[in-house]
């Protein structure tokens, strides 16, 4: 059974404890300022000249000048290849919102239909910076909004302009800082989520690698087995030539040893090879009984009694004969490693089969999954252990080991029994897991 080592469980453990966050790059936000002065530019110069409305066209374009000469700085003065750094980018972004705020107030404050473009930088900065830092980001826009209702040009009509009732502009700050406060929300949720996501997806690779070079042990001990042979035999054979024709006792007590330390080192290499071959023949092809023993051994004699039972098809009673999937003792494992966890006196493995499917269902006589958490079982870091100090309490091995299931084509199914205890069933397709036949050159001869 393939065991989630504390490196990783440490590793995975720090990423969700200090996430990484979505970082940013220079050179991006410098592309969504130059975006940002020409969309001003000429929306300013449309609403002037084109609509003819009597704006305070210099304050105006003085305004977007400032912004396009902080963008040719940032260009000529830092590397944009690199990624900013958290306080460099808040205080782009906070520039941002502060420029936009003042050309708000130059044209009509919140009255203007384009105050809602000061959601934009706050979203971005939900995106690339750490919690403290957007909320510093969505303050200033929040103060920022107060100010345009207190204080802020006329909106520039054509004709008189109409007086907006006290009550409804202060409805169009309370829509703003809802809008803000929503969109913030929202974009650090589905942040939050895809970032713990990819962490988990790691951990998962991380199993493999190491399932993956564990096999390669093995092929390398019976490549070193088989390299190794015929220089020993040379020696050995040479060394026996010396002790025939050594004529000092020494000598041919040195020759002597040679050989015998010679035999012992092909000795050696013969059961190397032979226990890569025994550990082929378990590994490549292993009965279902075999294959969820396997997965049981560990964790018999840790609490509660594990019983591996099968339930034959009666139209096809012999037990199948699976290739040996490390997705597949991995999950199992798990399954029954959390069902020894909660039960109470007895867990219960049983296989099942058809004529294509493969079915392994984990039975516990435990309290069962809390209604509260079971349709979240499966996602990442979702757990009903308590932390406590060497215990782990994650919530990626379930995770992981559905996500192993699925990328052969099974299905996990995770419920409470209707008396008492939680059951967890793997559906797993049969065509893809039953080991071929094996051809012996010998009986074919």
């Amino acid at each position: 059974m393939i065991t989630l080592e504390p490196e990783w469980e440490k590793i995975s453990a720090e990423a969700e404890l200090t996430p990484v966050f979505g970082r940013v790059r220079l050179r991006t936000l410098i592309m969504l300022r130059w975006f940002a002065v020409v969309g001003q530019t000429f929306c300013l110069l449309v609403v002037y000249f084109g609509l003819g409305f009597d704006l305070p066209l210099g304050l105006c374009l003085g305004a977007i000048a400032a912004s396009a000469w902080v963008n040719a700085w940032v260009s000529l003065a830092l590397p944009t290849q690199r990624f900013a750094k958290d306080w460099e980018a808040f205080a782009q972004l906070a520039y941002d919102a502060v420029q936009l705020m003042v050309l708000l107030a130059l044209t009509g404050g919140l009255s203007n239909p384009f105050s809602v473009m000061l959601v934009g930088p706050i979203v971005i900065g939900v995106a690339a910076l750490p919690t403290r830092w957007w909320v510093a980001l969505a303050a200033i826009a929040g103060v920022g909004s107060i100010l345009l209702a207190l204080w802020h040009y006329p909106l520039p009509w054509d004709g008189p302009a109409p007086v907006l009732p006290p009550l409804y502009q202060a409805a169009l700050w309370v829509a703003l800082a809802i809008a803000i406060a929503f969109t913030a929300t929202y974009a650090w949720r589905v942040g939050s989520e895809a970032r713990r996501m990819g962490t988990a997806l790691a951990a998962t690779q991380t199993v493999l690698a190491r399932e993956q070079r564990l096999s390669a042990l093995g092929a390398l001990s019976a490549a070193a087995a088989h390299e190794l042979g015929t220089p020993l035999a040379t020696i050995q054979l040479t060394a026996k030539e010396v002790m025939r024709a050594a004529t000092d006792e020494t000598l041919r007590e040195d020759a002597d040893l040679i050989v015998s330390q010679a035999q012992r080192c092909r000795e050696i290499l013969q059961r190397l090879s032979q226990t890569h071959e025994a550990s082929d023949r378990m590994h490549d092809r292993v009965g279902l009984r075999e294959a969820m023993e396997e997965a049981a051994a560990p964790l018999r004699g840790l609490g509660a009694e594990v019983s591996v039972l099968l339930e034959p098809d009666p139209e096809d009673p012999e037990p199948p004969v699976m290739q040996r999937r490390a997705e597949v003792i991995y999950a199992l494992g798990n399954f029954i490693e959390n069902a020894v966890d909660y039960a109470q006196t007895r867990v219960a493995v049983t296989g099942r089969w058809t004529s294509d499917t493969l079915v392994i269902s984990v039975v516990d006589d435990g309290p069962g999954f809390p209604p509260d958490i079971l349709a979240k079982l499966g996602e990442p870091y979702v757990t009903t252990r308590r932390a406590e100090p060497g215990h782990g309490g994650l919530g990626l091995g379930v995770f992981i080991a559905i996500t192993l299931v699925e990328r052969i084509g099974g299905t996990v199914v995770l419920d409470n029994v209707s008396k008492m205890g939680a059951s967890v069933t793997m559906s797993l397709p049969r065509a893809s897991l039953e080991a071929g036949p094996i051809f012996d050159s010998k009986t074919a001869e």
